[in-house]
């Protein structure tokens, strides 16, 4: 139920997995299946966090993360604080670290933070004296999401003892530009030894990725014959700042995973989605609902993951 205590873990925050070794990102998904067993139960919880207090700081709408985190955090014991942008000091002109101060000196342990700004979690760990965990900056990381979908992927392809990932091939497909997902799994995924293929239109995929260990494609079709899983990625239309394609019917003819553009794929290819999915356009309700669909997996190992990460940096040091 809980971590090795032998291994030497060292991180106060969690704000990219790009500051984590391998290694470290191992010991996080090894803690997250010891917490699996008690994530979903209605009544057990682990003591590990009582007296604790975790704050979700979320200044930017979501529903899984937040009550993701919510859970985690009550099944670990802890008491738990919701704090949201809307209607808060913040939007009376008060700044995102003086909210964050104040907020610590009610006695807050661990802050949960989402923010529109990439970087915000980190500003934050640089001003306050607790413990930090990055739930979504901008287009820059979504470090729990990046971990989450690395335990699915190594349970699903059977790989949740060893936690390599050598010489399976994931597929990231759609809005490369604005995801901050996509940039988090590629990290972890090439960290535990995964090729990585990110797919999407010329005007949606940086060239920039390429320097990240990535191959980069324009052509699903192409794609799907070589890999063990394929990720879909929500077109993020609230960043996009001009059109980044034709039409969206143009967009789901060439890049929206389709029952049978899925025939072209391994049979035993798992499907992914951080979500919230826009059906009919990067996925179909067929795919999406299907035997290959790992989707609302993802969501339940996000509870086991998220318990493990606030236990990590909660108890260090």
């Amino acid at each position: 139920m809980s971590s090795d205590d032998r291994y030497p873990w060292d991180h106060r925050h969690l704000l990219s997995l790009a500051d984590y070794s391998p290694q470290d990102i191992r010991h996080v998904l090894r803690t997250a299946r010891g917490f699996e067993s008690i994530s979903t139960r209605s009544v057990k919880k682990a003591p590990a966090l009582r007296g604790r207090v975790v704050a979700n700081l979320f200044f930017e709408d979501s529903t899984r993360t937040s009550m993701s985190f919510q859970l985690a955090a009550q099944r670990l014991s802890a008491d738990v604080l919701s704090f949201s942008g809307k209607g808060s000091s913040v939007s009376k002109g008060e700044t995102l670290v003086d909210t964050a101060r104040n907020i610590e000196a009610m006695g807050v342990d661990v802050m949960v933070v989402r923010h529109h700004h990439s970087g915000a979690a980190a500003k934050l760990a640089a001003n306050v004296g607790c413990r930090v965990v990055n739930a979504g900056d901008g287009r820059h990381a979504h470090p729990t999401q990046g971990l989450l979908d690395l335990y699915t992927v190594a349970k699903r392809c059977g790989r949740l003892d060893t936690l390599d990932f050598s010489g399976l091939t994931v597929a990231i497909v759609g809005d490369i530009a604005n995801s901050r997902v996509a940039r988090s799994d590629l990290i972890g995924l090439k960290k535990l030894g995964a090729h990585v293929i990110l797919v999407g239109p010329p005007t949606l995929l940086p060239k920039g990725f390429a320097e990240l260990g990535a191959e980069l494609s324009h052509d699903l079709d192409a794609v799907l014959p070589r890999v063990d899983v394929v990720n879909m990625l929500r077109v993020q239309f609230e960043r996009l700042s001009g059109p980044a394609f034709p039409s969206t019917r143009e967009y789901h003819a060439a890049y929206g995973l389709t029952a049978e553009r899925l025939k072209r794929a391994k049979p035993e290819v798992v499907v992914m989605h951080p979500g919230p999915m826009n059906r009919g356009l990067e996925i179909d309700a067929a795919v999406a609902d299907g035997p290959n669909s790992a989707i609302l997996e993802q969501v339940s190992h996000g509870l086991a993951v998220r318990m493990a990460v606030l236990f990590l940096v909660a108890t260090c040091g």
